[in-house]
């Protein structure tokens, strides 16, 4: 067992902490096309999957370009534009490699999906929403089971409490508490963030933690007096050099259980 504050909450980012975010997406991109071409999977498998994942390391590095678009014009983000914008930038980025066929419809000067394409436009629109059926880790469900025998367990992360609500219940995900930046109008990592759901609990941060995959979040937590749990995540991580910085206060190796691992480092029982 690992020596810790008396903690209370534990605040938990989702994407990439309790979801996985990067297989999930291209495999669902790579399934989609599979399905609409009625292929064998071993004749497109190779490629298609390649694409698919270059295809999701686009659109998460253009969504979050938006993100860091909105914060440099606003000093904000709205979340749920930042959804509606996933979902307005899939057809594009489909259209750019020719799987779909973009037509401006005369009366509006929208573009809409045309004949030939890979996917109709109802398709499309599931497809986008990938973002709210992300599938857990295979210990998260688990490890928050057991966490609940002794904390309160709160989502916390850059999203909108809606979008939040439709995940949890899509796998569910056993968390108390639902909350999101969008409920303090800011953003992780601003202190704003941290601060409000803390007082929203009712806690002081030093009765808090927040468990992460990712450092630059942890980072913005510590600062605000939160202890921090780092869960290293396959493909999540994306500031490696934050590792030489020593940020956090428990470490969970990718090679351990995930939030099993850390129920028991903080005196669950297990077994």
């Amino acid at each position: 067992m690992t020596t810790t504050p008396q903690l209370r909450v534990l605040f938990f980012d989702v994407f990439g902490t309790c979801v996985a975010q990067r297989t999930p997406v291209a495999d669902e991109l790579w399934r989609a096309a599979r399905e609409a071409l009625e292929s064998d999977v071993s004749s497109i498998s190779s490629e298609v999957r390649t694409k698919a994942t270059k295809m999701e390391q686009e659109w998460n590095k253009e969504g979050d370009k938006f993100v860091r678009g909105s914060i440099a014009k606003h000093g904000t983000v709205d979340w749920r534009a930042v959804d509606k914008h996933r979902l307005e930038l899939l057809p594009k980025l489909l259209a750019h490699r020719g799987l779909i066929i973009l037509r401006e419809d005369g009366s509006t000067s929208e573009l809409q999906v045309g004949e030939g394409s890979l996917w109709n436009e109802s398709q499309l629109k599931h497809l986008g929403l990938v973002w709210h059926r992300l599938t857990p880790w295979p210990d998260t469900c688990r490890g928050l089971d057991l966490l609940n025998r002794q904390f309160s367990t709160v989502t916390l992360s850059n999203s909108y409490n809606d979008l939040l609500e439709h995940l949890v219940a899509h796998s569910s995900i056993p968390f108390t508490r639902i909350y999101s930046a969008d409920m303090f109008q800011s953003f992780k990592p601003n202190p704003k963030v941290y601060l409000g759901a803390a007082e929203k609990m009712g806690v002081k941060p030093e009765e808090c933690g927040l468990v992460a995959a990712h450092l630059s979040d942890l980072k913005g937590a510590k600062a605000c007096g939160f202890y921090t749990i780092y869960v290293d995540r396959p493909l999540e991580e994306k500031n490696p050099e934050l590792r030489e910085e020593n940020i956090p206060d428990m470490w969970i190796k990718e090679d351990e259980d995930g939030f099993v691992t850390l129920a028991e480092r903080l005196g669950i029982q297990v077994g």
